[in-house]
Order: C-alpha cells, then sequence, then structure tokens
C-alpha cells in the first residue's frame, strides 16, 4: 500500500512538472521566451478541476516548493506547489474558474524579471489553448433553406389528410403513450396524425421538440413572487461528491445490520484513561480501535470490491477512514494501520488529521485508500439511529449514533431494572464482498470488545 502510494505521488509530482513545462514557446518575433503552466492533477482520480485562489501576482518570484495557487480538485481545494524558477507573467485563467481539463493553460511565467512586461496582451490563444471558433454554414446550404420551406414535408401533408377526431375521446397508441407518460406530456395538446386522429410515437416527438413544450419547461423552476432564497454554486468537490455517492447507491448490492449496545465499561475506562492521558480521548478514538479488533476477527468487513479485476482484495492492516464534515463537503482522512497504535497515538492523529481536512490541507493519500470507514454523528444528540452510504472499493462503513440512557431488566435493583448508556451503531456492507452472516459476525465481534473494552489489550 505504502509502495504503491509513493509511486502515485512521485507520478502526480512528474505529470505536473510536465503541466508546468507544457508548452516552451520560443516565439522571439512577438514574445520573449518563455513557459505556459499547465492545469495540474493534484489527484490521481483529477480530470478538471476549478482555480480557487491565486497566491502569487503577476512579477512576482517564483522558486520550487511556493505554492503559485489553490486548486479545487475532486476531493478538496488543494495548493499547488510550484516545482520550478521564474517570475510570474500572465494569468490566463481568472479566479473563480470551474472545469478547467488537466494540462489546460492557466498561466505564464519567465526566466527573465524584464520579460514580465511583454506578455500584459498575451491570450490563452497564444498559449494554444483558446476555443475553437464555430463553422459558419455553407452559402449553399443558406441558399438552399427557402426552397425546403417551400416544399411540404410528407409529414405535413398526412397531418393535414388525417380525418380529426370529435369524439372528444384521446386515441394513442400504447407507446405514445408510454413516452407521453414518461415527459410529463398531456396527451390533451397532441394533436394525432394517425388514422381518426389517432396519436401516435412521431407526435409526441414532434410535440417535445415544437417550442410550446420547451416553454412550460423553461417556466417551471421560476419562483413565486414571494418566494425569498438564494442560489449557492456548486462547487467541483460537492458535484464529484453527488456524482460518487449516486453512483455507490446505483451500483453497489448493499445491506444493513443494527446493533444496540452497551457503552457503560467503554465510558467508565474512557474516563479514567482520561485523568492521565497526554490527549483527551474521545468515544471515537476509542471505537476506531475497537473497529481494528472486529476487523482482524472478521476480515471479510476489511476488503476491496475489484470487480475489473475478478478479485476481492482481503487486508491484513486495518485503514481506518474518518469521516470529517468540511465547510465544502465530506472528506475522510485515514487512520493509517490504526490495529498498529495505541489509543492515544490514534486520538492525537485523527485531531490533526481533522483539523487539516477542515482547512482543505490534506494531502491526496491522506484521504484516499483506507479499508474500512467511521461516520459518527454521537455528537448530536438528535441522532439515535442513521445508515451511510459506502465509499467504493470499500465494503463497509459503520454509522454511529448518540450515546442514550435506556432501561434494562435487573431482577436485584429495587424497581426491577437499571438505566444503561448505550449508543446504536449500523453497518452498511457490500454484499458482493461480504454475506449477511459475515456481516453478524463483524457486528458481534465489535459488540463484544465494545462492551468488554478490557479487550483491547489482548
Amino acid at each position: 500500500m505504502l509502495s504503491r502510494t509513493l509511486i502515485q505521488r512521485a507520478s502526480l509530482l512528474a505529470q505536473n512538472k510536465n503541466a508546468t513545462r507544457l508548452a516552451i514557446l520560443r516565439t522571439y518575433a512577438a514574445f520573449p521566451p518563455h513557459n505556459v503552466i499547465g492545469m495540474p492533477a493534484l489527484s490521481p482520480t483529477m480530470a478538471q478541476g476549478g482555480l480557487a485562489v491565486w497566491s502569487k501576482q503577476i512579477g512576482d518570484h517564483l522558486e520550487p516548493g511556493c505554492v503559485l495557487a489553490e486548486v479545487e480538485t475532486d476531493k478538496a481545494q488543494m495548493d499547488f506547489e510550484f516545482q520550478d524558477e521564474g517570475f510570474l507573467a500572465k494569468v490566463l485563467i481568472p479566479e473563480g474558474s470551474k472545469d478547467i481539463p488537466v494540462n489546460s493553460p492557466i498561466a505564464v511565467y519567465v526566466e527573465e524579471e524584464g520579460d514580465v512586461a511583454a506578455f500584459a496582451n498575451f491570450t490563452l490563444a497564444d498559449a494554444g489553448g483558446a476555443p475553437k471558433a464555430a463553422a459558419t454554414p455553407a452559402p449553399a446550404a443558406t441558399e438552399a433553406a427557402p426552397k425546403a420551406a417551400a416544399t411540404p414535408a410528407p409529414a405535413a401533408k398526412k397531418a393535414e389528410a388525417a380525418p380529426v377526431n370529435t369524439s372528444g375521446r384521446i386515441f394513442a397508441s400504447p407507446l405514445a403513450k408510454s413516452i407521453a407518460l414518461e415527459q410529463g406530456v398531456s396527451l390533451k395538446k397532441v394533436s394525432g396524425t394517425g388514422p381518426n386522429g389517432r396519436i401516435v410515437k412521431a407526435d409526441i416527438e414532434a410535440y417535445l421538440a415544437s417550442p410550446s413544450a420547451a416553454a412550460p419547461s423553461a417556466a417551471a423552476p421560476a419562483p413565486s413572487a414571494s418566494a425569498s432564497y438564494i442560489d449557492i454554486p456548486v462547487t467541483t468537490m460537492r458535484s464529484i461528491i453527488g456524482k460518487r455517492l449516486l453512483e455507490s447507491t446505483q451500483s453497489i448490492p448493499s445491506f444493513i445490520v443494527s446493533s444496540e449496545i452497551s457503552v457503560a465499561k467503554l465510558l467508565k475506562l474512557r474516563a479514567a484513561l482520561n485523568e492521565t492521558a497526554p490527549t483527551k480521548l474521545s468515544i471515537n478514538d476509542i471505537l476506531i480501535k475497537a473497529i481494528t479488533v472486529a476487523a482482524k476477527k472478521v476480515p471479510e468487513a476489511n476488503s476491496y470490491w475489484l470487480g475489473e479485476q475478478n478479485i476481492i482484495r482481503q487486508f491484513k492492516n486495518v485503514d481506518v477512514s474518518v469521516a470529517v464534515a468540511t465547510p465544502t463537503g465530506l472528506l475522510t482522512p485515514i487512520i493509517k494501520s490504526a490495529e498498529a497504535k495505541g489509543l492515544s497515538e490514534i486520538s492525537a492523529e485523527v485531531k490533526e488529521l481533522a483539523g487539516r481536512a477542515k482547512e482543505n490541507k490534506l494531502k491526496p493519500e491522506e484521504f484516499q485508500g483506507g479499508t474500512i470507514c467511521i461516520s459518527n454523528l454521537g455528537m448530536n444528540s438528535a441522532v439515535s439511529m442513521f445508515t451511510s452510504i459506502i465509499n467504493p472499493p470499500q465494503s463497509t462503513i459503520l454509522a454511529i449514533s448518540t450515546v442514550n440512557k435506556v432501561a434494562v431488566p435487573d431482577a436485584a435493583a429495587e424497581h426491577g431494572f437499571i438505566f444503561d448508556s448505550k449508543m446504536n451503531i449500523t453497518g452498511t456492507f457490500d454484499h458482493r464482498t461480504i454475506d449477511g452472516a459475515k456481516a453478524g459476525d463483524f457486528m458481534k465481534a465489535l459488540k463484544t470488545v465494545i462492551e468488554n473494552p478490557l479487550e483491547l489489550l489482548l
């Protein structure tokens, strides 16, 4: 895993260095020698991104490792660290631009500071990145248009010749009814060209292509005059989150297993440890460790579904992805090899990674590649139970609810019951990787170690 991550990182650095040197244009007649900087690929899955902020201004000195801009990738807003030396001569793409393909020209730098002024009028076209103009229609086609309009089409003749339906009943073919239902078209608005005014498929298609069909659609989203609202632009990250989660729900045959677990002993252990621990432990820190114990006992839950390679990859290490809410969307920083770390180390790492996640300062390898995921809404006392969506190719995600006081039978108690601290943990599993019985075994192992937290020492 580590070597693969290092290889990916080295590959990205090489790609970005090549992107920086996308085109070495030495057009001495128009501009001094210069280099075009391309849109970098800051994550392995990035195909396009947004340019959030320029950290350097025209004329600023650039050196290896300096932050040239902040780029909005498919996962986060990240620093674009420049890898060469020179002076920023021209910004080709303004701040706030979206959906810029990787390697597209975004700026120009020069080696000599005195050459900066020569690029005041440099454009995307000069960099080879201007969009191509749309082809103009040929004159012959323009001249032929009146003739075509003057000659009635066979379909038009057919429409004129079709008998008019005067009975008031709407006749339509089954296929036409089906298409109308899918497209939300009222058959009363469609003129039929079939026998006795029967509406056929071609009539529905002709109506959908007409201006009368398009006008209501355009007006539909308009709010009422009294509505009060704001329109929030969809960020690249939010768009990717939407696509990935939709893909997950549509492509993964997931199932849910839920368990109510006592955390009374865990809370006592946490309180005792926090009296001497260098960093205050949270319930989530202990649950992360508990998950590693359960995953070692039932490794099927700690697996990838790699259908394209026709394999299931079962991991020996447990890299726990921890869901963190950020202002721009959900990120999942990873506690790598959590099974080999103590509670204090896990706690410190979670706090450090979560802090940088909220500032969009995580590196791709710090939030990509976990083997199992935990999502905790327990800090919200209103959440008694919820489910989460699997992050492929992972096979398991655990949803942690809040702690509640629950009455449980106890014959020795004065009133026949006592109150216990319990939380609901709901696992969502990929059925292609782990069967229901194994998922039940995993939840049982997790319940056992949480209810008897001294097993964390074994």
